[in-house]
């Protein structure tokens, strides 16, 4: 194939992945891109600045500073730049906040959401869009199963999540980090690199080094990456079927109080017991600190309680489960007296 063919059919490739992609952002009329400079993100900039709905649709940029290296404010101010020259309004939010001596990675990444809902919340963006891609979902997939997740953290990242209070959309997580740098050569577009993507005491970082080994063992991105659309699948599966089992069991559902009924919870198989309380505990703490391993601890004693046909009171995410004879009520707890009898009380 001449080369001017194979690039026309290259560009024709990418125009046509473009569109599929970012059909995930149609239905939302103001979107917040967050681009941190690096080539992921400078490359769904790109993307959406050839997006056939672009015109139709209210586009801003957002870059966290987060105060980390000496350059990153020069960075965030050169990423403006790019921003304003493909048309967009940019917005540099900066993390002001003492930087933690521990779970640096960690926080950084709450201050960053945190900042990003504001500002959408202050545009009147509807939603904030990502751009992790395939490696970054194999990467998740990996770390988490080191961590001994649970299928639904093996599923990987969702295309479509939540930050606070504003929907959270990833649309390029079927294009490979090659693909994205690549778009940015098209382009002739400059991008950073960040150094702490190869600083080896972060456990991300330690975990790519790894990546060449595991390949090598038949455990490379393409298993990871089937690994997670099987765990998605089983998880979409156990989340109907939960719903359903809870649906069956809901006596009464209301702002204070949620009963359901023993007998029907008492017939389901572990893992839709753990799902069905904790829908039920979400309709009365939206925002609960639900851990799975104290979910899993909270779940196995009404479990117990429900095949001895025993009575017993638990305290999981500020919500209090009582189990009785022929009901399970959650109630929110009552104000805390003091820590020791918090922990003694809680699941």
């Amino acid at each position: 194939m001449p080369a001017a063919d194979a690039e026309a059919a290259i560009d024709e490739s990418i125009e046509r992945r473009r569109e599929a992609a970012l059909e995930l952002l149609a239905p939302y009329p103001s979107l917040l891109l967050a681009v941190s400079g690096g080539p992921d993100s400078v490359a769904l900039m790109l993307l959406c600045a050839q997006w056939s709905l672009r015109s139709s649709r209210d586009i801003a940029v957002a870059t966290v500073d987060h105060r980390l290296r000496k350059e990153s404010r020069a960075e965030a101010e050169e990423v403006g730049r790019w921003a304003h020259d493909l048309g967009y309004a940019h917005h540099l939010l900066t993390w002001e906040e003492e930087k933690p001596a521990t779970r640096l990675q960690e926080r950084a990444r709450h201050a960053r959401y945190a900042l990003l809902a504001d500002c959408a919340r202050r545009i009147g963006a509807s939603a904030i869009v990502v751009a992790h891609h395939a490696d970054d979902q194999a990467e998740t997939i990996l770390f988490r199963l080191t961590r001994g997740s649970g299928v639904a953290g093996l599923a990987g990242m969702a295309p479509v999540a939540r930050s606070e209070d504003i929907a959270l959309l990833r649309p390029l997580l079927d294009f490979r980090k090659e693909e994205l740098e690549a778009i940015c050569a098209r382009a002739a577009q400059m991008f950073f690199r960040d150094p702490s993507n190869e600083d080896d005491s972060f456990a991300r970082s330690r975990l790519r080094k790894l990546a060449p080994l595991l390949a090598a063992q038949g455990f490379g991105q393409e298993a990871l990456l089937r690994l997670g659309a099987r765990a998605a699948r089983a998880d979409a599966a156990l989340t109907h079927c939960a719903a359903e089992s809870l649906q069956r069991a809901l006596l009464s559902d209301q702002a204070s109080c949620v009963e359901l009924d023993a007998a029907t919870l008492r017939e389901a198989p572990p893992e839709i017991l753990q799902r069905a309380l904790a829908n039920a505990v979400l309709r009365l703490a939206p925002s609960p600190a639900l851990r799975l391993e104290r979910l899993e601890r909270a779940s196995a004693r009404v479990g117990a309680a429900l095949t001895a046909h025993k009575t017993m009171r638990i305290t999981l995410a500020d919500v209090c489960i009582d189990v009785t004879l022929g009901r399970v009520r959650l109630s929110p707890a009552p104000p805390r007296r003091s820590s020791s009898n918090d922990a003694n009380s809680r699941g």
